[in-house]
C-alpha cells in the first residue's frame, strides 16, 4: 500500500473536476479574455453543440465583422480551452444582455428644457376659454401665445420672441436651428 501526499490527492481532483466540467462552462469563463473586452461586451455565447459555438451579438454590424474573424477566434478558442471547436456563428437572435447597472434614464425638467419661458407659463383664470366656437378658441390661444412671448427676447434671424434658453444653446430660436441643421 502506498501513501499519497495531499499535493498528490489535490492533483488529481483538481485534475478530475476539469476534467467533469462541461466545455461550454470553461468557454463562458475565458470568453472576455479571448475576445477582448470591447467584443465581450457586444456578444454573449448562447450554446455549444456538435463541436459549432452559437454567440449573440448586439447588432448585425457586430455580427457580420464577427464573421470575418470567425476563424482566428476559433484558433484562440481552441488554443485556450482544447475543444476542438469547428465553427462559429453569430447572429442578433436571441440577444437580451442582462444589465448589471442599469443606467437611469435620463429625465429632464421643464425648467432645464431650451424652451422653458419661466413664470409667463402660469396661465391666469381669465384666459381660459369659455366659448366653444374655433375663432374664441383661436383668440383665446393667441392672447396666451402674446402673454408668453411678451418679454423674450428676439431671434436674430426671425425676430420672433424665443425662449432665453434656446438663444443660449442654440444663438436662434428652434425653428431657426432647425433649418440650419437640415441645409447642413
Amino acid at each position: 500500500m502506498s501513501f499519497k501526499s495531499v499535493n498528490d490527492i489535490l492533483g488529481v481532483l483538481a485534475a478530475q473536476t476539469e476534467w467533469q466540467e462541461q466545455p461550454f462552462q470553461r468557454l463562458l469563463t475565458c470568453w472576455a479574455e479571448v475576445v477582448g473586452a470591447a467584443v465581450a461586451t457586444h456578444t454573449q455565447p448562447l450554446s455549444l453543440q456538435r463541436d459549432v459555438l452559437r454567440v449573440a451579438t448586439s447588432s448585425a454590424a457586430w455580427a457580420q465583422n464577427l464573421t470575418f474573424e470567425r476563424q482566428r477566434l476559433i484558433l484562440k478558442l481552441n488554443e485556450k480551452l482544447s475543444i476542438g471547436l469547428r465553427d462559429i456563428h453569430f447572429s442578433t437572435a436571441q440577444w437580451g444582455r442582462p444589465q448589471n447597472n442599469p443606467k437611469e434614464q435620463q429625465t429632464i425638467s421643464l425648467c432645464e428644457h431650451p424652451s422653458y419661458v419661466g413664470d409667463a407659463m402660469n396661465i391666469r383664470d381669465d384666459m381660459t376659454p369659455k366659448a366653444e366656437d374655433a375663432n374664441a378658441a383661436f383668440q383665446n390661444w393667441a392672447r396666451t401665445v402674446q402673454a408668453r412671448s411678451h418679454n423674450l427676447p428676439l431671434c436674430p434671424l426671425c425676430d420672433c420672441p424665443t425662449p432665453p434658453g434656446e438663444l443660449q444653446r442654440w444663438r436662434v430660436c428652434s425653428v431657426c436651428a432647425a433649418k440650419q441643421s437640415s441645409k447642413s
